[in-house]
């Protein structure tokens, strides 16, 4: 039995229809409105009524409308999107990412800090390296900079953003009319920050939150991505197949932490797909229904992109061709080490694997009734390599909407997960100081 104090954490990754890449092309699908933030205010409202810790918003900032099979899924800014959603929301987290390889400190800090006021400390952010050459290109350079060039931007860019969310104190806004003291200046002063990659004189305009820094989560598998994590992240969102792959990303996070020599807890929340009827065949129809009209090409561009290499020419109804070492690969580290995880345990062909990725891209994937994929969550919980999960639902709003009918019962009346917000902010929420 588990210690029924310790609760499982679910958060939501918000993106265009779903997960799933055939989503879109379902005929209940919610393709008209993805560009209506009165939608992406309902998901986070349906995720609010399952009490969830946070929706989360990834991000791409291009758009290579030439390809067919790209969904126009980032139409609205994450943090445009999230401020919109804080007016119709009271308690759940709401978590943009920023990529350090193209944003300014400055400007991000003030985003995010100006959002932690307004929310009342529901804030967070996903510091992100950014994937590719296109994005690069709307961003006046030639090209991605190399992996470790990124990560160590990344470092500093992290280092100025909490320089500058302490930078001053609501404390020192007197607005003294009797005394005719407006701020007490003398302990407001520049960060004076000079960097290989950023100069930034400070201090920053918006004083800092009451209800502490925004929560700073982190994403990367690769080694400099466990290092930046262990350095700065309150929680990481991780790519974990099976539980192998679970424990070991979990043992190398707590390492680095240790090599750190540091015993702080990182809090891991795995990317979860969940496919849930009230019987097993119920949900196996579900994921069928959308596999069927999943496109080849789209498929295979995907996992080109996974792989960093055309497929498109592979045999779809051969073994997967041989893949080099992960250790050889230089593109994002986590994914890759899944699909090579999805290859060793399945040995499929590349129509089978093309399955197991069309949603969530290589996530946990639990198909079946609230009991059995609440049991699979209990054990990583129990075995100590998730403290909860980042929700992927296949299709927005129904597997969403499926997840808080059919799950989150199931998880309450196990003991593992709240049966009301307890507090209002998004720390209080994951129980960070």
């Amino acid at each position: 039995m588990i210690d029924k104090k310790k609760q499982l954490h679910i958060g939501v990754l918000l993106i265009g229809c779903g997960h799933h890449q055939a989503a879109w092309l379902m005929p209940d699908s919610s393709v008209e409105d993805i560009g209506d933030v009165s939608y992406y205010q309902y998901l986070a409202q349906v995720a609010e009524k399952g009490l969830f810790d946070a929706v989360f918003f990834a991000d791409n900032q291009s758009f290579p409308a030439n390809d067919p099979s790209v969904m126009p899924m980032f139409w609205l800014d994450p943090i445009v999107n999230l401020t919109a959603i804080s007016q119709v929301t009271s308690h759940v987290g709401l978590v943009s990412t920023i990529s350090s390889t193209f944003a300014n400190p400055f400007t991000a800090a003030r985003q995010l800090l100006s959002l932690d006021h307004i929310t009342k400390g529901r804030i967070g952010w996903n510091l992100v390296t950014s994937m590719t050459d296109l994005e690069a290109f709307n961003h006046g350079m030639d090209g991605l900079p190399p992996h470790e060039q990124r990560y160590e931007k990344a470092d500093e860019f992290a280092t100025v953003m909490n320089k500058l969310f302490d930078s001053w104190d609501t404390e020192d806004f007197i607005h003294d009319r009797a005394g005719n003291r407006l701020i007490n200046s003398s302990n407001i002063q520049p960060i004076h920050h000079e960097g290989a990659h950023f100069k930034v004189h400070g201090p920053l305009t918006t004083p800092k939150s009451p209800y502490g820094r925004p929560v700073a989560m982190q994403a990367g598998a690769s080694e400099y991505g466990v290092a930046l994590a262990a350095k700065y992240a309150d929680a990481v969102y991780s790519v974990s197949w099976n539980l192998k792959q679970a424990k070991r990303f979990r043992a190398r996070l707590d390492e680095q932490l240790r090599q750190n020599g540091s015993d702080r807890h990182i809090k891991v929340f795995p990317g979860l797909v969940t496919y849930v009827g009230h019987t097993r065949e119920e949900a196996l129809a579900k994921k069928a229904a959308l596999d069927e009209r999943l496109p080849i090409e789209t498929g295979l561009k995907q996992l080109s992109f996974f792989v960093r290499q055309d497929c498109l020419n592979w045999d779809i109804d051969k073994p997967v061709p041989t893949l080099p070492p992960v250790e050889e690969f230089t593109g994002p580290s986590g994914r890759y080490q899944t699909i090579l995880e999805i290859i060793n345990d399945r040995q499929p062909t590349v129509r089978e694997l093309l399955g197991y990725l069309s949603a969530g891209g290589g996530h946990r994937t639990l198909i079946g009734t609230p009991e059995e994929i609440v049991d699979e969550m209990e054990m990583w919980l129990e075995e100590g390599v998730a403290d909860g999960f980042n929700l992927m639902p296949p299709t927005f709003p129904g597997s969403l909407e499926d997840f808080v009918e059919l799950i989150v019962p199931e998880m309450q009346k196990r003991g593992i997960y709240r049966e009301k917000y307890e507090g209002h902010t998004f720390r209080e929420h994951l129980g960070l100081a």
